[in-house]
């Protein structure tokens, strides 16, 4: 037996073996149910430290990954490209190159900082998509300016702009190893949307925290594009805590990256320096509340499959054709 399966044969689920001793057990796992996929290199997950809005909060986190022993596969920014000055990024993106982690950072307007009334009404309107022309245009222009810059990963919020930038890519426009995240607050919720945004360009898909273990399973069934998933949700995406559901998530939604996000803390988007120290403080319990998913999955023999540091790229997916 290698050591991969011996960790697997040796995992628990929470409160097993107590509850089994009760009368309690709760019914088999069905392999059935488990992804079959992992990340190219191997490893079934990734983590990501979100939020991280220049260089200052990335060096608490660093320090902080540091002190606590978090492995760091990706750190992501939500305030956008625009908010950040050249040599803002540039200092963001040596810094993560000298720990080989990959530095995401969003592409510039969306709609819920728009002149536009309709996000600001009960139906949210069109939300955090990039209304006209000029705000795709402007997303496009991040996207340049970053990569040119040094970023390898951008942040997308609408299927606009993710085609577009997809096409971009492909044309040499950007670089041909720019990956394409997929911006939670835009999530698909069903395999078939899952597919589509993979066929858009997407290389890694946020999916909302409220998605079940079934959820899941039935988007693993149509497709091996990376999911990313906070563990802790902010308030804004419902304030999730999913800590011991960690092993199944995996399990479940693999290839998967872990995020640690923050509940029960103000919003820091766009970030300036007049939101100084809230961001640098909740930087810093990110950190904590990855080391603390990090060591219930330690205790339950589940800490196995983590992906090797340094690696980003998604592995072959599909996508549209592209007309010329």
């Amino acid at each position: 037996m290698t050591d991969a399966s011996a960790a697997k044969a040796a995992a628990r689920r929470p409160g097993e073996q107590a509850l089994t001793a009760l009368g309690l057990a709760a019914p088999a796992l069905d392999p059935a149910d488990a992804s079959p996929h992992s990340f190219p290199g191997g490893g079934r997950w990734r983590t990501e430290i979100p939020s991280c809005e220049g260089p200052e909060a990335l060096g608490v986190v660093l320090k902080e990954s540091s002190r606590l022993d978090v492995p760091i596969h990706r750190i992501s920014q939500g305030s956008g490209v625009w908010m950040l000055t050249d040599a803002e990024i540039t200092e963001m993106v040596e810094a993560t190159a000298e720990r080989d982690i990959e530095l995401c950072l969003f592409t510039g307007p969306r709609g819920t900082w728009d002149i536009g009334g309709s996000t600001r009404t009960d139906s949210g309107g069109a939300g955090l998509r990039a209304r006209g022309h000029d705000a795709v245009a402007g997303c496009v222009e991040d996207a340049v300016r970053a990569t040119e810059l040094g970023v390898t990963c951008l942040l997308v919020a609408d299927e606009g702009v993710l085609w577009t930038l997809h096409r971009a890519r492909m044309a040499g426009i950007i670089p041909s190893d720019t990956t394409l995240k997929l911006s939670a607050l835009v999530g698909p919720v069903n395999p078939a949307s899952y597919a589509v945004y993979e066929r858009l360009g997407a290389d890694s898909i946020n999916v909302p925290s409220d998605l079940t273990p079934d959820h899941l399973t039935e988007i693993r069934r149509v497709s091996a594009a990376p999911m990313d998933m906070y563990i802790e949700a902010p308030d804004d995406l419902g304030g999730y805590v999913r800590m011991y559901e960690v092993a199944e998530l995996v399990r479940r939604g693999a290839p998967l990256y872990l995020k640690f996000g923050l509940s029960k803390a103000p919003g820091i988007y766009p970030y300036g320096h007049h939101l100084r120290e809230l961001t640098l403080t909740t930087a810093k319990e990110r950190v904590r509340r990855g080391r603390l998913a990090l060591d219930l999955l330690a205790r339950h023999g589940a800490d196995g499959d983590m992906a090797p540091l340094g690696t980003r790229l998604p592995g072959s997916l599909n996508r549209f054709e592209i007309s010329s």
